[in-house]
């Protein structure tokens, strides 16, 4: 057993190259400076086999060299010790940061691999550490092919996907409420373990800006689809962020907050222009993690929806950029997806399900922002907090039952 309260070495993989946008920047590195900051040697990994996306030509790309640079930008922008503690390997094999040869030899010491998202393409060299940890960030996206692997009806690219994932020692998710009767994400195969996003609590809350200084404005930023824009589980389909954005179309009719949407994809944009949405370039606001924080810390509260998939399924799926709203004392004003079982509500963060609640849900910030302001901060503190989050993740990581992978048909050993 390896204890947790000395230095591990982590290794912990992402996609902050590959979709180089402020969000996705502090999605995973909030991670890494987490792990560094509680005494752990830390290496980032993105090697993902996948084109990278090229915001200025709004296309993917084969050659990962600009999204290397502006990976290597940032870190080195960052106030801690991590600029050389990465590898990025483009689709091309092309590979910055740190040598092969150093990776490899870090995986092999390794305590802990944290393949987050399912986003690294996981060669034998990275199974090497005491622990591989899978961490599903999107609920029932991630365990839509299992009943179909169950039952022997799963095409080859399903059964890979499946494969790969038994192939790790411990699985973690965002999708909280996943033990409960009312969730609908499967549950066959994979004995899921609920988790959270870590925030930089200390570092976002000293970037906050006075409520009389911000915008009197809630904002959100975003995506309107996933890439698969519709999924069907056990007969039943499941569609993204935009289903359900059109259920609160009308919500700036309904109260007299400002509410304004940065979202990419595909967006009605003059349908929502019309019922008094505001509408700001996503990029714009989200181009480096810098100017992301800025535009979120600037905002009276966020207002967003989830995709349909976490709703319906009832997952308890939470949003890293809500939390980092959270963090900044930016009150968040949120659609339910059964997370409200497990964090506070009403003061700070407010969840919903119809749009009543909605518009009531923005009335309470508006008419008193200071306090609710001040509850953002203590949730975010209290719940999401990397020193909250992380020694419990890896807690668990090191408790886990290795037998159950063991005892489940079509597992892989390392």
């Amino acid at each position: 057993m390896t204890s947790r309260a000395s230095k591990l070495k982590i290794v912990v993989s992402g996609l902050t190259a590959s979709y180089p946008f402020g969000g996705v920047f502090w999605d995973y590195f909030q991670y890494v400076i987490g792990f560094h900051l509680l005494g752990h040697d830390v290496l980032y990994i993105e090697d993902t086999g996948q084109w990278a996306y090229d915001p200025a030509r709004e296309t993917f790309v084969e050659n990962g060299t600009t999204n290397a640079d502006y990976l290597n930008a940032h870190l080195s922008s960052l106030p801690w010790a991590l600029t050389r503690q990465w590898y990025y390997r483009d689709a091309r094999g092309n590979e910055f940061g740190l040598s092969r040869e150093r990776v490899y030899d870090f995986c092999r010491d390794a305590d802990l691999f944290l393949n987050i998202s399912g986003s690294c393409r996981m060669r034998d060299e990275y199974y090497k550490a005491k622990v591989t940890a899978f961490i599903d960030s999107d609920p029932m996206y991630t365990q839509a092919p299992v009943p179909e692997f169950a039952d022997g009806t799963i095409d080859t690219a399903g059964k890979r996907q499946i494969e790969t994932m038994l192939r790790h020692d411990v699985f973690f998710t965002f999708g909280e409420n996943i033990n409960s009767s009312d969730c609908c994400v499967p549950k066959d195969l994979f004995d899921w373990i609920p988790t959270r996003q870590p925030v930089l609590f200390d570092y976002l809350y000293a970037k906050r800006v006075p409520v009389a200084s911000r915008r009197r404005v809630f904002t959100t930023i975003g995506s309107t689809e996933p890439s698969q824009k519709s999924l069907v589980v056990r007969g039943i389909q499941y569609f993204g962020k935009s289903r359900e954005l059109a259920r609160f179309a009308n919500l700036p009719r309904c109260c007299e907050a400002e509410l304004e949407l940065a979202m990419s994809g595909p967006t009605p944009a003059s349908s929502l222009a019309a019922e008094g949405w505001r509408l700001a370039p996503a990029y714009s606001v989200s181009k480096d993690p810098w100017v992301y924080l800025d535009y979120l810390s600037h905002s009276l509260g966020e207002w967003s929806v989830a995709k349909n998939a976490y709703v319906a399924s009832r997952s308890g799926w939470f949003s890293c950029r809500t939390a980092c709203y959270l963090a900044l004392s930016v009150p968040a004003v949120v659609q339910d997806t059964g997370f409200s079982r497990f964090l506070p509500a009403g003061e700070g963060l407010i969840p919903f399900t119809t749009l009543m609640e909605a518009a009531q849900g923005l009335e309470q910030v508006s008419a008193d922002p200071v306090r609710h302001s001040g509850a953002a901060a203590a949730i975010a503190r209290e719940h999401f907090d990397y020193r909250v989050v992380l020694p419990a993740l890896i807690d668990r990581a090191f408790r886990v039952d290795k037998s159950f992978k063991q005892r489940t048909p079509g597992a892989s050993r390392k």
